[in-house]
């Protein structure tokens, strides 16, 4: 067959099409251009209708982003429709190849959902030291899918969402202050009330323990080598560790220095010899 005959038949057979078919193309192409036109501007209000609710920024670009999607696809269908094309299978199309993604990506999905539920409700912020998911660090950054934390030693771990909203989350950060829970052990040959009245001291020269809550000293145990004394200060969050590790090298030489005892394990061994000679 000539090429140039087939290409004049082609032609021919759209300009019919054309003729037959001009004001559904224009119709078409008119709702196509409006319908993008309508999206872009219900995508606007959504999205200030969510900043105003003071949503978070990466869940108010997503779902502005999923609402446009949606709606664009809407517009095509219904241009397509205006067309004379049969949509009804391409829709079917569509549904199942979405199933057969949300199966393929379930877990995903998951994160996702997670994700959303984590930046909706807040458990935890940007900047919070936390211990989610099996890992304690502070939050770098939070995603619809996956939580950024960097840990004590500087590394970056990435959770996944649905490992942290699924479990137990701790938010050391939540409270202005906190409570440190300390045990010292004395010996019982010890002075009960010089230690107290020793630790009691060591509390109230330490400016960043705070007066209200009052502060705990008091007997927690008489254990089998030591008498064991709590102590229960309360601090702000950001002081929990430095007045820990202080407290145990200051009651550590203050006890040394006032001739007070820290017992360690030990275990005495008796041996009784036998009356008459070995054989």
């Amino acid at each position: 067959m000539d090429v140039q005959a087939l290409l004049t038949g082609m032609a021919d057979v759209a300009i019919l099409w054309l003729q037959e078919n001009l004001l559904s193309l224009a119709l078409a192409i008119t709702i196509f251009v409006a319908g993008r036109w309508i999206a872009n501007l219900l995508t606007k209000v959504i999205h200030s209708v969510l900043m105003r609710a003071k949503v978070d920024n990466i869940l108010v670009d997503f779902l502005s982003g999923l609402a446009k999607a949606a709606m664009v696809l809407f517009v095509i269908v219904a241009a397509l429709t205006q067309l004379g094309v049969d949509t009804t299978s391409l829709i079917a199309l569509i549904g199942a190849a979405g199933i057969a993604v949300g199966l393929a990506l379930k877990d995903s999905l998951q994160n996702f959902a997670s994700g959303v539920m984590l930046i909706l409700f807040r458990p935890f912020k940007a900047g919070d030291f936390i211990d989610a998911g099996g890992v304690m660090g502070i939050v770098e950054r939070i995603t619809v899918f996956s939580t950024t934390l960097r840990t004590g030693d500087n590394k970056e771990v990435i959770v996944p969402n649905g490992s942290i909203y699924g479990g137990t989350i701790t938010n050391y950060s939540a409270r202005e202050t906190r409570r440190v829970d300390m045990i010292f052990g004395i010996g019982y040959d010890a002075d009960l009330l010089k230690a107290k009245s020793v630790l009691r001291a060591i509390v109230d020269n330490d400016e960043r323990i705070l007066k209200e809550p009052e502060v705990l000293i008091a007997i927690a145990e008489l254990a089998d080598s030591s008498v064991n004394i709590i102590v229960r200060p309360w601090v702000k969050s950001g002081d929990y560790w430095p007045v820990f590790w202080d407290m145990q090298e200051k009651v550590k030489l203050t006890f040394d220095q006032q001739g007070i005892s820290i017992p360690f394990p030990q275990m005495d061994v008796h041996l009784n010899q036998a009356d008459g000679p070995l054989s």
